[in-house]
């Protein structure tokens, strides 16, 4: 299966601004280019933090590195949107720079960029699940897992043959494009492993709004 990645997606035209931009200049920008925040850059264009319209509430002559958010989020663009997705939910932001191995900004990925590919319906996630990842993959059939999909979030449940099954159901639906989470509600009629290893995230966490 192929995953979308962030460099794919993300807008490597970026409004910036450098630590010492006076802070009324910072306003001007964002009101001209109709945007809610950019990152902030040292001396070697590294991303340092990011400031925002409500950063710049606060009264009196300051600079973005006053006022600025940091240490700021960042995704590398050989990131998956998935994980730009979780990423952005889990940390309450609505913009991620995009950064290379030095840390330098190469561009920028916003929730209205990821939801192009998070508006996936759900009933075709759910055809590829049964279809494409447990039958053809994995060959399990219908009538042994039930798959429920809700806004990206993704429940298995159902007895799978052997238990070292459960652990790689669980992350090649992790894995899709689209499925923001899994739940697990699987269990197995014959136990080939000691241990259980549990998915990444196995926690419901929301499509970026």
């Amino acid at each position: 299966m192929k995953h979308a990645k962030v460099g794919f997606l993300m807008t490597d035209e970026v409004v910036s601004v450098l630590g010492r931009t006076p802070s009324a200049d910072v306003a001007a920008l964002l009101v001209a280019h109709e945007i809610s925040g950019v990152p902030v850059l040292d001396a070697d264009e590294r991303v340092v933090g990011v400031i925002s319209r409500t950063d710049l509430l606060t009264q009196g002559h300051l600079t973005a590195e006053d006022l600025m958010t940091a240490p700021a989020v960042t995704i590398h663009a050989e990131q998956t949107v998935t994980e730009a997705a979780r990423l952005i939910t889990r940390r309450g932001v609505t913009r991620l720079p995009v950064v290379d191995e030095e840390e330098r900004l190469v561009g920028i990925v916003t929730r209205r960029d990821l939801l192009r590919v998070f508006l996936r319906p759900d009933h075709e996630i759910r055809r590829v699940l049964v279809e494409e990842v447990l039958a053809d993959t994995m060959g399990i059939g219908a009538d042994a897992v039930s798959v429920d999909v809700v806004d990206g979030v993704v429940t298995l449940a159902g007895r799978l043959p052997m238990s070292s099954q459960i652990p790689v159901a669980l992350r090649l639906a992790g894995q899709l494009d689209g499925v923001v989470a899994v739940i697990d509600r699987l269990t197995a009629r014959s136990h080939d492993t000691r241990t259980r290893t549990a998915p990444p995230d196995r926690s419901a966490e929301g499509v970026p709004r």
